[in-house]
C-alpha cells in the first residue's frame, strides 16, 4: 500500500512540474547579459530602449490576467531596487508580450493591459542604464498569474502599492532573470 502511494505521489509531483507556469524570452537568456538593443537611450547609456519579447506558459487553473514587474535589485537607492516595467490587467488569453511592446502608448500590448509609471517616472519600458562602474546589476522579470480580470489600480499608484495588490491576487508567479553592467 505504502509502496502505491509513493509512486502516486511521485507521478503527481512529476505533472506538476510538467506543467509548471514558466517564464521564457527568445531576447534575453537566464544570468546573461541583456543586449545593448533593450538598454536604456539616456543616463550615460545608448541602447535603443525596446522592451525585450516575453513568453509564459501553462498558467494556473483560474487565472483571470496577468501582470508584468520588471526590477533591478542591486540599484543603489537604498534598499528600493529600481523598477523598470510595470505592466498590468493583461487578458488571460495572452501567452506573452512582443518585442517592443512596451511604449509610452502602450499599443501594442494586448488589449485591455494597463501601463503604470517605472521609477523613470512615465510608463512603458525603461531598459537598463546601472551606473558606470557599478558591477552587473540583475534584472528580474516576473509574470504573475492573478485570480481577477483587473486590479482596478489607480494611475498614480506607487510601486509598493502595485506590489502589494498583486501579491494579494496571485494564483503564481514566474521569473526570468538577465543582467546588465557597464
Amino acid at each position: 500500500m505504502k509502496r502505491g502511494l509513493v509512486s502516486f505521489a511521485l507521478a503527481s509531483l512529476m505533472a506538476v512540474q510538467a506543467n509548471a507556469f514558466e517564464l521564457k524570452s527568445p531576447d534575453i537568456s537566464a544570468q546573461q547579459p541583456i543586449a545593448e538593443k533593450f538598454v536604456f537611450n539616456s543616463f550615460g547609456c545608448k541602447g535603443g530602449n525596446v522592451s525585450p519579447a516575453l513568453e509564459w506558459t501553462d498558467p494556473p487553473a483560474g487565472t483571470k490576467s496577468f501582470a508584468l514587474l520588471v526590477h533591478d535589485p542591486d540599484a543603489p537607492t537604498g534598499g528600493a531596487g529600481f523598477w523598470h516595467w510595470i505592466v498590468t490587467d493583461i487578458p488571460a488569453s495572452a501567452r506573452g508580450l512582443a518585442q517592443g511592446a512596451g511604449t509610452p502608448d502602450g499599443k501594442a500590448l494586448p488589449a485591455g493591459s494597463k501601463q503604470l509609471d517605472s521609477d523613470f517616472g512615465e510608463p512603458g519600458w525603461g531598459g537598463p542604464c546601472p551606473p558606470a562602474g557599478h558591477g552587473p546589476h540583475h534584472y528580474n522579470f516576473t509574470v504573475y498569474a492573478l485570480s481577477v480580470d483587473t486590479l482596478g489600480l489607480p494611475a498614480n499608484a506607487r510601486t509598493a502599492f502595485i506590489g502589494f495588490t498583486l501579491n494579494s491576487k496571485a494564483l503564481a508567479k514566474a521569473t526570468l532573470t538577465a543582467t546588465y553592467g557597464r
